[in-house]
């Protein structure tokens, strides 16, 4: 069944800016400036007014118009990001070796190299996405938080940790050892 015209709507804060062109949306806010193409997807973006923008999808099957919700939860996600921010929070786990996390500067590039997992002598280095910044937790004993603009940057790096971390070739209800993310959020500091 084709669905005629539906549409969202998405409401912009005062102290943010959203510019569309050609499916390029670009946010600015006071934390900074997030940048998102969606030319792959079909809709109509329609601005009412200055704090109001309306996202449309004309002659849409079912998962043309699912897709209008992706494109506003996207957009408001930007939005939360130039006013708050996004902020994960993981700890290590370790029952006899314990992990040891650090960030190194490696060829202009920043990495978070982790080692002594389960006792290995591998080092693994993760690299360190565009715009997340890294801190290790003073009040909490193994603890590392990662933040910035973009949670799809953000919650990507917090993935790529824990996945590294992986326990192969053992019974993992056994070994539980890893690097796992213990809370998110956006960061209080903000408005």
């Amino acid at each position: 069944m084709k669905y005629i015209q539906t549409e969202q709507s998405i409401a912009v804060p005062e102290n943010v800016t959203v510019a569309i062109k050609s499916r390029i949306v670009k946010v600015t806010g006071p934390r900074g400036t997030l940048t998102k193409n969606l030319k792959h997807i079909d809709v109509t973006f329609n601005k009412v007014n200055a704090r109001l923008i309306k996202v449309t999808v004309h002659n849409g099957d079912r998962k043309h118009v699912a897709a209008l919700r992706t494109v506003k939860s996207l957009i408001d996600n930007m939005v939360t990001g130039v006013t708050k921010g996004y902020k994960y929070k993981m700890r290590y786990v370790y029952a006899h070796f314990p992990i040891n996390v650090n960030t190194i500067e490696k060829d202009g590039a920043k990495f978070i190299e982790i080692r002594n997992f389960l006792g290995d002598k591998k080092v693994r280095l993760v690299p360190v996405r565009e715009g997340v910044e890294i801190e290790f937790s003073t009040n909490q004993k193994d603890e590392i938080v990662l933040s910035g603009n973009s949670v799809e940057e953000v919650s990507q790096n917090a993935a790529d940790i824990q996945q590294i971390c992986r326990v192969r070739n053992k019974d993992i209800r056994k070994f539980l050892d890893g690097i796992y993310v213990s809370s998110k959020g956006v960061i209080e500091e903000a408005m």
